[in-house]
């Protein structure tokens, strides 16, 4: 009955339903204008409101006291690899790739790819662009050169951030690779930034190409979150190109905040300490949704 009662308000009344549900977010400064229409005829959501992402899955839940509490649990039996990240620790690593993004040059509005794989850093790149006002788009890591410089080439990103490979079952991917052959086809981006995650050899260009360990190595570990209007753009997500040239698809920062807090806490039922797993990869708005987003804006703990 519950669910019937939320499903039937929010299309009776989607407004004031929306409402309700904004009310459980901290904002900077709270929407009063909760659903308009822009001189396109296009919904615009809590239009006056401001906020940042970065900040509520990290900053607000720290403040509140749960900083020792778990963020990300990696745990890959691929490589062996197993990491706990408090919540404490999440701002500290997201905070100084914010820091090093600013340094390179990336500013509020400007675009930034995400090529990895499925690793910690990910999550910190999203959390680091949504921190300083850069919109990212996550390029899922086995997509070839040509639909990495196709995206590219349409949001004309300023940076791409990526890793050295990728190891999937007893293949060793060549990331950086693919990077390189996908950057030599455009003209916007300006740096390339690499993690080292399976210490593979890769080509090396001086002038564009910066090693994300050496970049955070002694990079403060405060960095302020920008002050966001709902409806700033937070990130660029392409459709597949499956059936015609890919799509970009816009999300702005207020309503995709709200809806991927709700969906997160009553469709998956989640209560505070629950351990929570996504199947899918961070690439896909589910991963972005469910992986990164959804889960840390509600204090939770994802794998």
């Amino acid at each position: 009955m519950k669910y019937q009662d939320f499903y039937n308000k929010s299309i009776n009344n989607p407004e004031e339903f929306w409402q309700e549900q904004s009310e459980q977010i901290s904002w900077y400064d709270k929407p009063k204008n909760i659903l308009s229409k822009n001189d396109k005829g296009h919904n615009q959501w809590f239009e006056d409101g401001k906020l940042n992402l970065s900040y509520l899955c990290m900053d607000k839940h720290i403040e509140d006291g749960y900083g020792r509490q778990n963020a990300i649990i990696y745990d890959s039996p691929v490589t062996n690899t197993k990491e706990i990240i408090t919540y404490n620790r999440l701002h500290k690593e997201v905070s100084k790739l914010a820091g090093v993004l600013k340094e390179i040059g990336l500013k509020k509005g400007d675009t930034a790819i995400i090529y990895m794989p499925m690793i910690p850093e990910v999550g910190y790149a999203m959390l680091a662009c949504a921190r300083i006002g850069a919109i990212h788009s996550v390029v899922f890591a086995g997509f070839s050169a040509s639909a990495l410089g196709d995206r590219i080439e349409d949001c004309q990103a300023k940076m791409v951030l990526t890793s050295d490979g990728n190891q999937r079952g007893e293949k060793r991917i060549a990331v950086k690779a693919v990077v390189d052959e996908a950057v030599r086809n455009t003209e916007s981006i300006e740096k390339v930034m690499v993690v080292e995650n399976t210490g593979q050899d890769v080509e090396w260009n001086d002038e564009t190409d910066v090693w994300y360990h050496d970049a955070i190595l002694n990079q403060p570990e405060v960095c302020p979150a920008e002050q966001m209007d709902s409806e700033d753009m937070l990130f660029i997500l392409y459709t597949s190109g499956s059936t015609g040239k890919p799509k970009g698809i816009v999300h702005t920062c207020g309503g995709y905040m709200v809806y991927a807090q709700f969906t997160f806490e009553n469709v998956f039922q989640y209560t505070q300490g629950d351990v929570y797993w996504c199947t899918a990869d961070v690439g896909w708005i589910t991963g972005h949704s469910y992986i990164v987003y959804g889960p840390l804006l509600s204090g939770g703990t994802s794998l």
